[in-house]
Parts: C-alpha cells; structure tokens; sequence
C-alpha cells in the first residue's frame, strides 16, 4: 500500500513537471520560433557527441534492462543508426532548409511563389522499450533538423536506460530545448493529451489507438510508428540459402522484438520441409549455444515472456506442431528469460500466433500453393508495417509490389529498410500512419508554408469588378477553353 501511495506521488510530479516544462518550451519557441541553420546544426552535433562519448553505459544500461542484451546489437541498432542518421541530416539539412521555388501561374504574373519550411513548435516523442535509445533519438534528431524543441516519454519498462537518458540529454541540453519524462502508464496517458504541435509515438497498435483518441481532443496531428504482422514470401525458385540466411537474422536480432521482425512465413508447399531444415542449419551456425550466448538476446521482461509462452501453449493446444531451434538442447527453463526460436507449422487462423504481433522468437511457417495463394493471405489481413519477399524474378517482384500494400519492402532481404536514411520509414493502416527518417523526419516536423509575394506592378487588380468588363472577357477566353 506504501509502494502503491508513493508510485502516484511521483506520478503526479512527473506530471506537473511535464506541464511545466511544456509551457517552458512553447514560451522559448516564441522567442526563437525560427532557429538559424547554424543553431540546428550545433544542437545535431552535440546530440551526436553526447551518443558517442557514453557508448559503454549505454550498451550497459541497455544490457541490464534486457538482462542480456548483445553487444553488438545494441551498437548496431542503438548508435550505428543514430550516429548514421545524424551524419546523413548534417550533410543534407542545407538543401532540405532551403526555400523551395514555386511556378506562378501567367494570369498573376508577375510574382513569385515559394515554400518556407516553417518549424510546428514543440514536438512530443513517445518511444518504446525494444529500441530504447534509437527509437527516442531518431525522432529528436528529426526534430531539431526541423528546428523544434521537443520532450521525450520513455518506456517504463526499460528504467535504467531511461534513467540514463534522461540524465544525460540533462546534462547536454536545456530542458527548454529538449527534456526527458519518465513516469509509469498514469505519465503515459497525460503525456498524450498535452496539446502539442506534434506527437509521434511508437508502440503497438492497441496503444496507438489511444494515443490517437487522447491526440484527438487537442487536434494534435500525430505520426504513428505501429507494428502488425510483417509477412515473408519465399518463391519457387529463390535458392533456399539465400532466403534463409537474411530471415534468420533478421528473426533472430533482438530475439525476434523488432517491429519490422519477420512475423510468419509464407513457404511453397513442396519447399517447406526444405525451408525447416535449412532454416534451423543457419540458427545452429549463428548461435550454438542460446542460454550462456552473449550474442543472444533475453525476453525483455517475465510479462512479455509469459506472452510468449502462452502463445506456444495454445499452439500446442490446438494440434500445431512445433520446432525448438535449439541446437545444443539446452535447458532454458530456470534462470533465464532467453528462448530459442520456435518454428510453429500446421498454424490455424483460430491460433494466437497468427492473430497477435509476435514481438519474439516465435515464427509460424504457413505452406503456400502459388504467389498468389501467398498474396491473397497477406490481403485478407491489416497492411503489414514490413514486406519481406525472397524471389530473382523480376515480374514477380513487381507483381508482389503491386499487389500488396505495406509500409515498407525488402526484396532479398530482411529489417535493411529500416536503417536507409533516405527511405521513408512508416507504416500504412493499422501499422501506423506518417512516416520520417532523413528528408522526410524534416517534413514531418515542419510546416510547408505557401507564398506568394507581389511587388511592384500588380496584375491582379485587372480581376477586380465591376464584372463585364472587356479585360475579364479576354480572360475568360484565354483560360476557359
């Protein structure tokens, strides 16, 4: 009862802290509400120092939260990619700044057109705990491309790296600039209602929805970053190794909690016992052993591997055969929350695996008759956030991308498209709706504002009435015909 009194205490002060610091920052952005390029760009590079200089308590942080989280992992998705996406932003922010010229149509010359790209204030950021670090800087990079100033939730889940953070965008940056709110759900569904410029969040789907609904008493406009079941199409003739090869990485990264993980299989009938054998093969070379691997990435937490488990259990339940990539048969019962990958066959619709986002090492392997029994399965069900499509045909692959609307698409290869600056990254439907990344993280936040600008002689005046005139007759004549 004590805990519980003192979690709402500090709640409520996290809370009224955000709301402070919210009038903070829309009153600093009044002051300033056009940062110069050279402000931008000093803000980027101190982000970037601040990443590179606290790697190892990042990946330390990042790795007690998971309780093992690889090294390598956390390097390559926490700060290759922000690193990268800082990099690519100082190269281009010049040309993205730039006002954009516009044609005037004849009847108004002469004038000019243009767009400024104008910053929307105070930008509201929602990350997850998957990809603590990348998912909150990602974002805030974006931001201050755009010249916002911004505030950041972090999950609760991952509190160590949270902490850290928070500690350390303090200490690099004036909470007008730039804040970090950590707090429990309570913080989480306040923060949602303040009325910013902008709110991104990214999460799943359920919680996006609320998100939205609180966004909407506000007008608030929001980019959602959401998930969904990403499917896979292996073709008739893809070599089996070079399909299976990227799908095992791209499952097995962050034991299977990546948004844009593959989420199912869909295999040629006569090719799945082929694709079941080679695919175990590649997990065994990747990882021989699972449970004292530092490679190999721990469930998150015991709720999420509860999820998990409960997932495998109703499989079972309902007469699926399932596969335990688990190459030196060890025991992962007691002392750890990794799991090894378990290939679920003979999945039924009425099965959790093929209903939920998986978000772990759990992959259904669903037996396909054509390109088009795959294609027809995938449009039966909600836009995926990724499309992975293995094939060397390239009417296919056309036809694959023609025919299925998804937020994102790799060919040959799996999670790539996340870490390009210069893709749009977002989902379509129920995964997600908006996008950033590179150019597009700038537009994002960023009010295209139209001009138009007379000076000197003024054309126009020619329109004015009295109607009936001669000049609106040859008008007229010139334009409607």
């Amino acid at each position: 009862m004590v805990a519980k009194v003192i979690q709402i205490t500090e709640s409520k002060k996290q809370i009224k802290h955000m709301n402070q610091v919210f009038d903070e920052q829309k009153a600093a952005f009044r002051k300033n509400p056009m940062p110069s390029y050279e402000e931008r760009i000093a803000n980027l590079k101190k982000l970037r120092s601040m990443l590179m200089d606290n790697q190892q308590a990042i990946i330390d942080a990042i790795t007690e939260d998971f309780s093992c989280r690889s090294t390598e992992e956390t390097k390559l998705a926490e700060l290759v990619t922000s690193i990268h996406s800082i990099d690519y932003t100082l190269k281009n922010l010049k040309s993205w700044m730039a006002i954009d010229k516009k044609k005037v149509s004849p009847l108004f010359q002469p004038a000019t057109s243009f767009v400024q790209y104008q910053p929307l204030g105070v930008i509201g950021i929602i990350s997850p705990w998957n990809y603590t670090v990348a998912l909150s800087m990602g974002p805030l990079i974006a931001a201050f491309a755009a010249g916002n100033r911004s505030m950041i939730k972090m999950s609760e889940f991952t509190p160590v790296t949270s902490a850290l953070i928070e500690n350390l965008i303090h200490n690099a940056f004036p909470q007008d600039l730039v804040t970090v709110i950590n707090g429990d759900a309570e913080v989480a569904t306040e923060f949602s209602g303040i009325p910013w410029n902008h709110l991104l969040f990214t999460g799943s789907t359920a919680v996006g929805r609320h998100v939205m609904r609180a966004a909407a008493a506000n007008l608030t406009p929001v980019t959602l970053e959401l998930g969904g079941k990403s499917p896979t199409i292996i073709s008739d003739d893809v070599d089996m190794d070079d399909a299976i090869q990227p799908i095992a990485f791209g499952k097995a990264f962050n034991a299977g909690q990546t948004c844009v993980a593959p989420d199912y299989i869909l295999c040629p009938e006569h090719r799945l016992e082929h694709f079941v054998d080679r695919f175990q093969h590649f997990i065994a070379k990747m990882y021989p052993t699972l449970k004292h691997n530092k490679d190999y990435t721990s469930v998150i937490d015991q709720r999420q591997y509860a999820r998990l488990q409960s997932y495998l259990d109703d499989a079972r339940a309902k007469g699926a055969s399932i596969i335990e990539c688990n190459s030196a048969d060890e025991d992962m019962n007691e002392g750890t929350r990794k799991m090894p990958i378990y290939l679920v066959l003979n999945a039924t619709d009425d099965m959790l695996v093929l209903q939920e986002e998986l978000f772990g090492p759990i992959l259904p392997v669903i037996a396909t008759k054509s390109i088009d029994d795959a294609l027809n399965y995938i449009n039966d069900r909600p836009s995926p956030l990724a499309l992975y499509y293995f094939g060397k045909d390239k009417d296919e692959q056309q036809h694959v991308l023609d025919q299925v609307r998804a937020g994102g698409v790799c060919i040959n290869d799996t999670i790539s498209h996340f870490a390009q600056e210069d893709l749009h990254f977002g989902g379509v439907g129920e995964s997600g709706m908006g996008s950033y990344h590179g150019e597009q993280g700038f537009l994002t936040f960023s009010h295209a504002k139209s001009v138009f600008k007379k000076s000197g002689f003024n054309s126009t005046k020619f329109a004015y009435p009295p109607y009936g005139k001669a000049i609106h007759k040859a008008i007229f004549s010139i334009f409607l015909r």
